[in-house]
């Protein structure tokens, strides 16, 4: 049976999880491509704004952490905001800063959950109504009913059923990678936050200017 085959005994349920299954693979492709780039080598990352922070050129480390993709450059980054705050503020800042990263890291995720939910639940759909269609072929043309009649509600039934499950196996694993990836940045960022506190802790230049004797 071919595709344009297969679509049309679908009906309308099928090509919302065709769209459906469309959607979770965008959001996938996406998602994967901006967590590739926030992850990075976050101790050589800050062992080199540590050393220009030491060095005094302020301007110079928040360029930097403008310039360098992914949510440790950015705490990194409100910590030089906040330096001259109290530790309990900076704390604090670090704080609403890494909730802010996760909740971005996050966006759109359930989206393919929903879609990993929904699809099965669609092609239950999908079958009850190809077996209500068959039922009523069958009441309608009885006792002269026609074969083909009652295999296009059979196949209805099946193929939607079959789509669902196609299209949820493969959201559910595309959740789970993602997810995966986003805890292990949020790790990293974990440990990133407790070496920019203790940096600021001893940083004898924490509270002067840039250019400050």
């Amino acid at each position: 049976m071919t595709v344009s085959g297969l679509m049309h005994d679908g009906g309308a349920v099928l090509g919302v999880i065709f769209l459906a299954g469309v959607a979770a693979l965008a959001v996938f492709v996406e998602r994967m491509v901006s967590l590739r780039q926030a992850r990075i080598l976050y101790e050589d990352f800050l062992s080199g704004v540590f050393n220009i922070l030491r060095g005094g050129r302020i301007r110079e480390a928040m360029s930097l952490c403008e310039d360098t993709p992914g949510p440790v450059a950015r705490l990194m980054r409100t910590a030089i905001t906040h330096r001259a705050d109290t530790d309990d503020t900076l704390r604090n800042a670090l704080d609403n800063a890494g909730r802010a990263e996760v909740a971005r890291m996050e966006r759109r995720l359930a989206a393919i959950s929903t879609i990993a939910d929904a699809t099965p639940l669609l092609g239950l759909l999908g079958t009850l109504l190809g077996l209500l269609q068959t039922l009523l072929t069958m009441r309608t043309d009885m006792p002269l009913v026609q074969t083909l009649d009652v295999t296009d509600g059979l196949s209805r039934a099946i193929v939607t059923s079959i789509a669902g499950l196609i299209v949820a196996i493969p959201a559910h694993a595309m959740y789970s990678i993602l997810a995966s990836r986003i805890d292990r940045i949020i790790l990293d960022m974990g440990q990133a936050s407790g070496d920019i506190l203790a940096f600021m802790g001893r940083w004898d230049g924490r509270r002067k200017e840039e250019g400050d004797e």
